[in-house]
């Protein structure tokens, strides 16, 4: 009795094992070979690791969020009085017009333009600092769009960024990287970008972390968001 038991359960056991076998080993080997394919027998199955998973899901979030910001990212071009040209990006804070851009963008005497998409909008230069490297300009258009701003406080090193910039006055450009360092005035990325003066840092969420200027070297550097909302008394 016992006898017939062990064999019953042997057989069982083997079953199993058996079945394990052919659909995660041997069904895909067969499915991928090319003597199947006349048969018209259906795909073979695609496996996706959880690692794959997650940067799938983060890439989708990240075009998402791209497409969703973009609009609040606005050209900027300027002529300065030794007849130079300054090219760069700003971002749009308020839907009734406020916007924000580095100072070394706008500098004084220089002959400005700030575009909305193919749009030039009229507009007022209210106030730049040249410490903070920012400046304050109210766009003469209402109902624009706009994005949220990012809690600095929850920033880890690390975390996924991307930038949005503006280049030949209306052409939208963005790169991604990854907080390197940051403290209370400063955020570090691994990007390099050299035009990126005045384009805005997102995290992958669409959220804006803060404004960006490039070092000699040309690295991404942002003025951090906090900073941003104190300049604009947001």
């Amino acid at each position: 009795m016992l006898k017939n038991i062990l064999k019953i359960f042997g057989i069982f056991i083997l079953g199993i094992l058996g079945g394990i076998y052919g659909s995660q080993i041997l069904e895909p080997y067969l499915f991928e070979q090319f003597f199947f394919y006349k048969y018209g027998l259906p795909s073979p199955p695609v496996y996706i690791t959880k690692t794959e998973k997650i940067i799938i899901q983060e890439n989708v979030a990240l075009k998402n969020a791209v497409e969703r910001v973009e609009k609040a990212v606005i050209g900027v071009k300027t002529v300065t009085q030794k007849g130079k040209v300054l090219e760069g990006a700003g971002l749009i804070l308020t839907s009734d017009g406020l916007a924000v851009t580095l100072a070394d963008l706008v500098p004084k005497g220089g002959d400005f333009d700030f575009y909305f998409g193919e749009e030039k909008l009229k507009y007022q230069i209210l106030k730049r600092d040249l410490k903070e490297n920012l400046a304050l300009i109210e766009l003469k258009e209402k109902n624009l769009p706009t994005t949220s701003f990012g809690n600095f406080e929850k920033l880890k090193l690390g975390e996924r960024v991307f930038l949005i910039g503006v280049i030949e006055e209306t052409k939208k450009f963005t790169n991604e990287g990854i907080v390197k360092y940051f403290e209370e005035n400063l955020i570090k990325t691994n990007i390099f970008e050299k035009k990126a003066a005045g384009s805005c840092l997102f995290d992958i969420e669409g959220n804006v972390l803060g404004l960006n200027y490039v070092n000699k070297e040309g690295e991404v550097r942002a003025i951090p968001v906090t900073n941003l909302r104190k300049f604009a008394n947001l």
